[in-house]
């Protein structure tokens, strides 16, 4: 049911103008005179980049791409020329931007190889997976595609040592994307649990899959309360990797909502087009953990992932209904649209028990990207030194995230008169951060990090480096996270 590209990577050393290769993409920096690769294919054309400079065509801009069909004194077929931006801005995002955009121009046609010429070693794996971006839209069930991805990608002067993790890392979030961009009508919790079982067959992790009788013997009774309005049953799939016997372990937490209604707090139909993507959290959770495990790192991890739909029906959970959850806890549901937060109390409940160190991954709020926009997700912790931890590695793979508030003066945004807690903040102001308090109950003694990825796990539309869709969102993140926790 989900399939990713069959693309190869490799590595070459040859000098980029001897390179065959349908497509040669050579980057130019900003206010900078030519050098590297750029300076190597200068030469070989005759000049050609310092005329297109000198002419105010090519300024070498982020993102600026200037296409040459029939480029003479080089090997390759065509030529693409992609702005890299100011040297001293670059980093490992502005890189995979780069390489993202340079193949989003090319890949809507066919092609065979895509070479890149990398900038330098250290942006070898930024380059290549930003490449794998590129290649893959959201068409994921047009008859005739939009997107083509080529048969290789080439990186010229890249490190060697780096091909296994941008493969690993390419076909992670290749799969992310397509599970996010799959239908509600393939993609629903049991297809999503076969397709973690698929993964941990192929790349070498356990993957245990609880049922609905499963679930209710081990008291999820937060988790079936928001599944019973849907014909559709409950998941909880386990995800188990071990790279380091005997060491601690990373606890991996994802939102996996297939489809939500928003349940008999019905959405509007604008609010619910787009809902197929409220299972990213669990999706870059299973992604992640299958970057860890082809790359066999010697890192522990456990993966929970939460899968249900969120539907209206006449066993629906209702307004006012009482949910009790693994640990005890009681839950007044004053809005079933605020569900996630239902079905990740039970699988934090879970995973604290198995390990002191959480991270959950989820599309919580709205008021998440009302406060930080699509590009920034949600930082909110119980323990400052583990959200530095969780920040750093964050920031290291290229991607965002800012800390909220999370003192004891939120408190009261979950209050309840008949319960333990109700599953709202009751009110417009601090939503972001109440579905954090919520979240905190569960968690028991564990440090732990809550991901609020709202805004960047989803793209309403194209932008010069990605497709509309789903974004694979914090994939990268957990591979760094894997990394710094080992």
């Amino acid at each position: 049911m989900i399939t990713t590209p069959n693309t190869a990577f490799d590595i070459s050393s040859a000098t980029p103008a001897t390179v065959a290769a349908d497509w040669l993409v050579v980057g130019v920096w900003a206010n900078e005179s030519l050098s590297g690769a750029a300076a190597t294919i200068d030469t070989a054309t005759g000049g050609l980049l310092t005329k297109l400079r000198e002419s105010g065509d090519l300024t070498g801009k982020h993102l600026e791409l200037i296409p040459v069909l029939n480029p003479t004194g080089i090997a390759a077929k065509r030529l693409l020329i992609v702005g890299l931006g100011k040297p001293d801005a670059a980093t490992r995002a502005t890189a995979h931007d780069a390489a993202a955009a340079s193949a989003r121009h090319i890949t809507g046609k066919k092609v065979g190889t895509i070479a890149f010429a990398v900038p330098s070693p250290e942006f070898t794996l930024a380059v290549g997976v930003g490449l794998a971006q590129g290649c893959q839209g959201p068409g994921v069930r047009k008859t005739t595609p939009t997107r083509f991805a080529p048969e290789k990608l080439l990186l010229v002067g890249g490190d060697a040592a780096a091909l296994p993790r941008v493969l690993a890392e390419s076909q992670a979030l290749w799969l992310a994307r397509e599970l996010v961009n799959a239908p509600p009508c393939d993609l629903y919790p049991e297809t999503f649990a076969v397709a973690a079982a698929e993964s941990g067959r192929t790349h070498g992790f356990d993957v245990e899959i609880w049922d609905e009788s499963r679930l209710a013997a081990e008291r999820m009774g937060s988790l079936l309360g928001v599944a019973q309005g849907s014909t559709r049953p409950a998941r909880l799939a386990i995800l188990r990797y071990t790279g380091n016997p005997g060491g601690p372990t990373l606890g991996l937490v994802g939102k996996g909502v297939t489809f939500d209604s928003g349940g008999l707090s019905l959405k509007p139909t604008d609010g619910m087009v787009d809902m197929k993507c409220d299972m990213a959290g669990a999706a870059a959770v299973l992604a992640g953990t299958q970057a860890i495990a082809a790359q066999k790192l010697k890192v522990n991890v456990l993966g929970v992932l939460a899968l249900v739909e969120n539907m209206p029906s006449g066993t629906a959970v209702k307004l006012g209904d009482v949910l009790t959850a693994r640990n005890g806890k009681t839950i007044e549901v004053l809005n079933t649209d605020a569900e996630g937060r239902l079905i990740l109390a039970d699988a934090l409940c879970y995973a604290s028990e198995q390990t002191g160190f959480l991270v959950d991954f989820a599309t919580l709020t709205g008021a998440c990207l009302v406060a930080l926009g699509t590009e920034t997700s949600g930082l909110m912790t119980n323990n400052d030194a583990w959200g530095e931890q969780i920040q750093t590695a964050i920031r290291t793979a290229g991607e965002r995230a800012w800390k909220l508030p999370m003192d004891a003066s939120y408190d009261g945004l979950i209050k309840s008169k008949v319960a333990d807690m109700r599953n709202t903040g009751g009110g417009r102001w601090g939503g972001a951060i109440a579905g954090g308090k919520f979240l905190e109950q569960f968690v028991g003694n564990a440090k732990w990090v809550h991901m609020d990825i709202a805004g960047p796990a989803w793209a309403d539309g194209d932008t010069a480096a990605l497709d509309a869709g789903g974004t694979g969102c914090m994939v990268r993140s957990i591979v760094e996270m894997a990394r710094a926790f080992s």
